[in-house]
């Protein structure tokens, strides 16, 4: 898992069809409690919002935490850290 700060959302007006309805957040990347200049592209499945600090997973299991399982996700938002 990652951890980071969501920095900003992603529009695309076109997606492929099992993203349709998903929303896209930017996030950077923290390492040992501090901010990196990495960034990922992760898919919101808690509704999460500009600012907050979230969990992020990634590889085949990212997947898992999505409704369609099938639908190409590498990274998704799993939790808001409070």
């Amino acid at each position: 898992m990652l951890r980071g700060i969501i920095r900003g959302n992603i529009v695309s007006t076109r997606k492929q069809d099992s993203l349709v309805g998903s929303k896209f957040m930017e996030v950077q990347i923290k390492e040992n409690d501090e901010l990196t200049d990495k960034y990922i592209i992760a898919i919101d499945s808690v509704g999460a919002g500009i600012g907050e600090e979230v969990l992020i997973t990634t590889g085949s299991s990212a997947r898992l935490a999505l409704h369609n399982t099938s639908a190409p996700a590498d990274a998704v938002i799993v939790g808001i850290v409070d």
